[in-house]
């Protein structure tokens, strides 16, 4: 087993660690660092349920090399966290519009929806709805997702 030193920073943090080359980002963000969010899914890039940011960008990381984040900033759904533990905005929009059921494949959808608010754009509700075509929820039928991304979006942008 060949092992490489990775070295990037994760939610803030610049980190290090030694791992096997053949390592996933979604294992080394579980094993390594404990960052229970990043969800295992489907393992092949399908689900989005290990959504994560990579340098500003949206990542499935189960498909994404752990050597391949060396000198990357690298954002998991623990980085939305106030000081105090409180939710971020998308995270208590997800509450508040009951789109949360069994939560598997939340963290992923609120990364997703993080980009998409973060870009101060305004997007149509079907433009939304392509932004997040590449998650799968076999819980809540989508539209709460879609009305909590909505809804955040519009408040962002003081058009609630």
């Amino acid at each position: 087993m060949e092992k490489k030193l990775v070295r990037c920073n994760i939610n803030g943090k610049d980190v290090e660690t030694y791992l096997d080359v053949r390592s996933s980002l979604t294992d080394m963000l579980r094993n390594d660092y404990r960052l229970t969010s990043v969800k295992k899914g489907c393992e092949v890039g399908e689900c989005g349920a290990c959504n994560v940011i990579i340098d500003g960008e949206c990542y499935n990381s189960c498909i994404y090399l752990a050597v391949w984040a060396e000198g990357k900033h690298i954002r998991t759904l623990e980085s939305l966290l106030g000081p105090n533990g409180e939710l971020s905005d998308i995270q208590q929009a997800f509450v508040d519009e009951a789109a949360v059921q069994c939560g598997f494949c939340t963290p992923g959808f609120i990364m997703t929806a993080v980009k998409i608010l973060e870009s101060g754009k305004e997007y149509t509700r079907e433009e939304l709805r392509k932004q997040l075509s590449g998650h799968l929820c076999r819980c809540t039928g989508y539209e709460n997702i879609l009305n909590a991304v909505e809804k955040t979006m519009k408040k962002r942008l003081g058009k609630a």
